[in-house]
């Protein structure tokens, strides 16, 4: 069994809290993985081409070419990704975007799969992390855990979060404060959220020992899916 995490933070892997939790999650399957960070890689959105639709092999060449295989080997996902604007940033929605390759024909390289969908944000990380879920749903991957924790805003860092009154800082602590590293919210200091990886970890290496039918799943996953489009949720 081969895990695929993926961590669409552009931070680096000590600043990120989304490759806490993914490295988290990964570290408590029980399972060889591979962790892969999106920092600096170059990922263009679908540009609706079609050259994918006689062999679900995307033409766009740039580093999603790399990915591929690693998308295809594994039998499991554990995907994160930071909280902008309420949804996943540009650079996570472009590597999910593209695996519109795997779609045509009926395509079922990745169906039935499990997954682990991870979202880190400045006030919360449920957004980007519910996203991931939908984006698995679309192929038809079951998602057996949805972490979310608070990481640390730009904000913080900018020099003016302490005035900038449309800042994170301010809508969080009272007027007058000032930024000191123990109030810079950080995952390692969330008890519950770690516990949550650590569980998602477990439960997604549960799954994979204990084996699943991908056909089953797929079913549920198609079943589910006509649910959302038919009333919106």
């Amino acid at each position: 069994m081969k895990i695929l995490g993926i961590s669409g933070s552009p931070r680096n892997e000590k600043q990120s809290g989304v490759y806490k939790l993914v490295q988290t999650v990964l570290e408590n399957t029980g399972y060889d993985y591979a962790h892969v960070s999106l920092k600096g890689k170059i990922i263009a959105g679908c540009i609706a081409c079609q050259g994918c639709v006689k062999d679900n092999v995307c033409k766009v060449n740039d580093d999603m070419t790399e990915l591929r295989e690693k998308i295809v080997e594994a039998d499991a996902y554990v995907i994160g990704a930071p909280n902008y604007y309420s949804t996943v940033n540009a650079l996570t929605h472009a590597f999910m975007e593209r695996w519109f390759q795997f779609r045509h024909q009926e395509g079922d390289l990745l169906w039935g799969k499990l997954g682990v969908a991870v979202g880190v944000g400045g006030t919360e990380g449920k957004a980007p992390a519910n996203e991931i879920e939908k984006y698995f749903l679309y192929s038809f991957i079951e998602t057996v855990a949805n972490v979310s924790g608070q990481g640390a805003a730009s904000c913080y860092t900018c020099g003016h979060g302490e005035t900038c009154k449309v800042g994170i800082p301010m809508m969080l602590h009272d007027e007058g404060f000032k930024i000191t590293e123990d109030m810079i919210p950080d995952v390692r200091k969330q008890p519950e959220v770690i516990d949550a990886a650590v569980n998602a970890g477990k439960l997604l290496g549960e799954r994979l020992r204990v084996g699943h039918d991908r056909a089953k799943v797929t079913e549920k996953m198609q079943n589910k899916m006509m649910v959302m489009f038919e009333t919106g949720v």
